[in-house]
């Protein structure tokens, strides 16, 4: 690991800061936390945004949510190819390890990866559907969403498209066949959730509406 370099000193100071002040206030907490063992209530499955503080939306403590991340919070078919697959692991080991009540697909506006598939299905970036693009790969995922949409502004085929992340990992939940169990046995509920960054909302899908409802 010779490219590996020291961590920032201002991470560092943040950390001294956080034992100094968090943890010392609450050291009975996080060695029940490790003597116990976590056992989340929900799943959350939310974008890599820097700007997407899943925990501080829903005031979650520590040890509460189960939470995987990905570029646009998407959920791929169930592929048991014997590759590597990260978000399928991560969902398989909360329902079938954790057993958690609830899993959550949570999106967000202003979605850079959901931007990349518009403009990659949309036929303005070459550059993603070449094979060797990772992201354009994993945003292959949602031309199922994009191919869904109605005519319009850009702009609001966009924010119509992040919030088709969202439905088109709830349906390849479903694919999976542990999911579609502890669903079925009402062990396990699947919910839909988008967040406006600018005015801190958020809207849950209803399914009997089919539509993004403000909570």
């Amino acid at each position: 690991m010779e490219r590996a370099r020291p961590l920032p000193e201002y991470l560092i100071k943040r950390f001294h800061g956080w034992k100094a002040t968090t943890y010392a206030e609450n050291q009975g907490w996080y060695r029940r936390l490790a003597e116990d063992g976590q056992r989340p209530r929900a799943m959350v499955i939310s974008c890599c945004d820097s700007r997407v503080h899943v925990t501080a939306i829903f005031g979650a403590d520590q040890g509460e949510f189960f939470i995987h991340r990905n570029i646009a919070n998407l959920v791929p078919p169930f592929n048991p190819d014997g590759e590597y697959h990260g978000t399928s692991a991560a969902v398989e080991y909360a329902v079938n390890a954790l057993k958690v009540s609830h899993l959550i697909v949570l999106g967000h506006s202003g979605c850079g990866g959901v931007e990349g598939c518009y403009n990659m299905c949309s036929g303005n970036a070459p550059e993603l559907e070449e094979k060797s693009s990772f992201v354009g790969r994993w945003m292959d995922i949602l031309r199922p969403g994009f191919n869904r949409l109605p005519n319009g502004e850009d702009a609001v085929r966009k924010t119509a498209l992040e919030k088709e992340a969202v439905l088109v990992s709830l349906e390849n939940l479903m694919t999976f066949p542990f999911v579609a169990k502890a669903v079925d046995e009402d062990r396990l509920s699947l919910h839909g959730v988008w967040n406006q960054i600018a005015d801190g909302s958020i809207e849950a899908y209803d399914p009997e509406t089919a539509s993004f409802v403000v909570v």
